[in-house]
Order: structure tokens, then C-alpha cells, then sequence
């Protein structure tokens, strides 16, 4: 950076102002009317140290309303440059949060992983405030959930155990939550559903929740009751659950939470349905959880597969059918891998069935081919 271009993009900044209209006001202070001498393309060099503008200090110090001596010392890290770098942190994990729930899903698990691994890099750079680190453990978070997504289960328990860490160090509970949830996921997901059961039950435990959050609790508590065998139990903290969303929430819920809905806890008790083999019980509710909602998240069409496995199981052909017709449509676009697996398990396995009409059996390994086929390809 060159001498004084640090400060003059941080004083920039705080006043909202472009690069041109910086060099407009060199111009005006310097009495210059009848050419530019200074352009916004000058004041990008400044600022990015490809040229010196010694001859012009007294000039931008007087713009700012600084002294010379303030413009050129060297900047501490200062909490406008700090708010800078974790705002453009925070843009980015936004950008990738919308990727993320398109139509069904864009793959974001690589963009937010290498994004997060520069932001860490940075962090060991020196001490770069509790906001930085917030806004890391929001990104880190996101990476984690991705990563899950692509079916990357040990990276993604890494990038969340740094979340969680983040988090704590820069004292962001509401990340922490989040990735408390991420964390139980991935761990009855992978088979240690009584893990999933003891990280909501700990954060439960704590108390004080925004009715969102502990909804969101409430129905990672009953999916590890299920699915250790705690079936009633699993019901009451399920209609707890819907108790707390049926009060409409709270101005404490975390911005996070806008995808803790009626049709996320359908999800979520589908999946102990499904899970514990009850498909005629699962089946209504599965239904449910596919109607329109308020919000769209990219993970939606898994109930769908799940919808099929147990039209399968309970021989329901012509729904079965109906749902591959459907599951044809979208498995082009499905970016889950998580998604995609079961899709190509459930196929496989319920083509095998020798019962199984001929007609409904082709669809099956249309799907089964698809689930597998190259995302790359055209």
C-alpha cells in the first residue's frame, strides 16, 4: 500500500463516498476547474498502492478534514477496516445461502469451503476482532452444512467443529446454535443418533431459546428419541415443537431461522417415520412436508425419495409411479449428493422387488441411471 492509500480508502469507506467523487473533491479544493488531472482510476491507484500520491497529501488531508501526519501513518487494525473485511465475509456467506436453496439447490460445498480456508489463513494474520470471527463461524457454518450436503461427512464435522470454535472465541451464540444443529445432523445421519439426541438435549437443557430455535431443537430431540427406539417421547417433543411455531415466533429468532416452518418439522418427523419403517403412518405427512411453504429450501425433494421408498414398501404402484413421474422431472437438477444416494439406493433396491409392475420397474432404473449419472454432463 502506498503512503496513504490505506487511510484514504478507509476514510472513503466511512464516508460512503465513491473513488470519483474523491477525485472530484481534490479538484475542487485544489481550485481546478479546466482539466482532471485526477481521475477515480488515480484514486483506485492510490488506494491499491500502484502509485504514491506525495504531491497530492495536503490536498486529500484537507478533503477528509485529517491532518497530513494522520493521512500517512500507517493504519492499526481499526474497527472500520475491521467492520470491512467481515461485512464483505458476511456477503459472501449470504450469496452462497441463496445458491444453496435455488430451485433445488446449487452446489456450494467447494466455493464455501475454499472460501472459508482463505478467511482462516487471514485470521492467523493477527488479531482481527470479534466481529471477523463472527462472521468466519458464519461461513465456516455454511461449509459445514455443504459439506454434509455432498455427502462429505468428515470434512464437514471438521469445518463445523471450527465454526463451533469461532463462535465461542467471538461469543456469536446464535452461530454456535446453528452449528450445534449442523453438528446433530451429521451425527444421526452417519448412525449415532444417540449423539444427535445428547447435543439437543444439552442445548435444550440450557434454556432460553427463541421459540424458532427451540422448535428446531425440539425436533432434532424427538428424531434421536426415534430413532433410538423412544417412539411416544419422540411424539411429545414433536408436538412441542408445533406448539412453539403455532405462536408465530419472536423478534429473537435468529435471522437463520427462516427455515423452521411447519413443512421443516413435517421433514423432520417424516424422517423418523421413514426411518423406523412405519411408511403408511410416514406417508401423510411426507405429503405435507412437499405442499408449497412460506420459504423454499434446495434439500426440499428429499422427502420426496422418501415418499417413494415407502410407496414401494407398502406396493402402492400407482402412486409409486406418479412419484417416479415426478423425481424424473427434478433429478436432472438435484444437486444433493446426499439426495441423489438414496435416490439411487431406493431405486435399485425397489426395482429388485419381483412384484413390481414391469412399467414402474423401467421408470426405477431411469431414475437409478440419473441419480448416478455424471453431474458434468450435458
Amino acid at each position: 500500500m502506498s503512503v496513504g492509500g490505506g487511510n484514504m480508502k478507509r476514510l472513503r469507506l466511512q464516508r460512503g463516498w465513491t473513488q470519483a467523487r474523491v477525485a472530484r473533491e481534490m479538484l475542487r479544493v485544489a481550485g481546478i476547474r479546466d482539466s482532471e488531472p485526477v481521475t477515480h482510476r488515480e484514486i483506485n491507484r492510490y488506494e491499491c498502492g500502484r502509485r504514491s500520491p506525495r504531491e497530492w497529501l495536503p490536498v486529500i488531508a484537507e478533503v477528509f478534514g485529517v491532518s497530513v501526519d494522520d493521512l500517512t501513518t500507517p493504519p492499526l487494525q481499526t474497527d472500520e477496516t475491521t467492520d470491512d473485511y467481515a461485512t464483505s465475509i458476511r456477503e459472501l456467506s449470504a450469496r452462497l445461502v441463496e445458491l444453496d436453496n435455488e430451485r433445488h439447490g446449487l452446489p456450494i460445498a467447494d466455493t464455501a469451503a475454499l472460501a472459508f480456508k482463505r478467511v482462516h489463513r487471514q485470521l492467523g494474520t493477527g488479531d482481527h476482532g470479534r466481529d471477523v470471527q463472527a462472521a468466519a463461524a458464519e461461513l465456516a457454518e455454511i461449509a459445514g452444512w455443504a459439506l454434509y450436503g455432498a455427502a462429505r461427512y468428515e470434512a464437514a464435522r471438521r469445518y463445523s467443529q471450527e465454526a463451533l470454535l469461532l463462535a465461542q472465541l467471538s461469543g456469536d451464540r446464535s452461530i454456535e446454535l446453528i452449528t450445534l444443529q449442523n453438528i446433530a445432523l451429521v451425527a444421526g445421519h452417519t448412525g449415532s443418533p444417540g449423539i444427535e439426541l445428547a447435543i439437543a438435549r444439552s442445548v435444550l437443557a440450557r434454556g432460553q431459546l427463541a421459540p424458532r430455535v427451540e422448535a428446531m431443537f425440539r425436533g432434532r430431540e424427538a428424531q434421536g428419541l426415534a430413532l433410538t427406539g423412544n417412539t411416544s417421547e419422540a411424539k411429545r417433543s414433536l408436538a412441542r415443537a408445533r406448539v412453539l411455531l403455532s405462536d408465530g415466533g419472536s423478534s429473537g429468532d435468529p435471522p437463520w431461522s427462516w427455515w423452521v416452518t411447519d413443512r421443516e418439522l413435517d421433514r423432520q418427523e417424516a424422517r423418523t417415520l421413514w426411518a423406523t419403517d412405519r411408511w403408511r403412518e410416514a406417508v401423510p405427512v411426507l405429503r405435507r412436508a412437499l405442499e408449497p411453504d412460506s420459504v423454499h429450501v434446495g434439500y426440499r425433494n428429499i422427502a420426496a425419495v422418501w415418499l417413494l421408498d415407502c410407496l414401494v414398501h407398502l406396493k402402492a404402484w400407482r402412486e409409486s409411479t406418479e412419484e417416479v413421474e415426478y423425481l424424473a422431472q427434478v433429478v436432472p437438477e438435484m444437486a444433493g449428493v446426499v439426495s441423489r444416494q438414496l435416490l439411487s439406493r431406493t431405486a435399485g433396491k425397489a426395482k429388485a422387488d419381483p412384484s413390481v409392475p414391469s412399467s414402474l420397474r423401467d421408470g426405477l432404473e431411469h431414475l437409478e441411471r440419473e441419480a448416478t449419472a455424471d453431474p458434468y454432463a450435458f
